[in-house]
């Protein structure tokens, strides 16, 4: 299964499968208004991937196969914010 990447120049670490090559016509205009321009990183074949760097390789191939997306959208994680954590070990969070 061949997927083709993109990366936004809008939203940093997040990036765009599609099924073919400059093909998003499966992506929904607000998504691809939020995305910016796509900027082409690469081909990839995900039945020879056992692994992905930043996303689920049955979550990608799943979303890519499905009649009613056919596209993926990897976000990065949101940012652990330690201070917050470190109130909370210490009960200085009222919550």
């Amino acid at each position: 299964m061949l997927t083709a990447v993109y990366k936004s120049k809008k939203k940093a670490d997040t990036f765009l499968f599609v099924e073919k090559r400059d093909d998003f016509s499966k992506v929904p205009e607000p998504l691809m208004a939020m995305f910016g321009q796509p900027q082409y990183v690469m081909i990839i074949n995900l039945a020879k991937r056992e692994h992905l760097g930043g996303a689920d390789l049955e979550t990608v191939k799943a979303a890519l196969s499905d009649p009613d997306k056919g596209f993926y959208l990897q976000i990065p994680p949101p940012e652990e914010n330690l201070l917050s954590q470190l109130r909370k070990e210490n009960g200085a969070d009222s919550d």
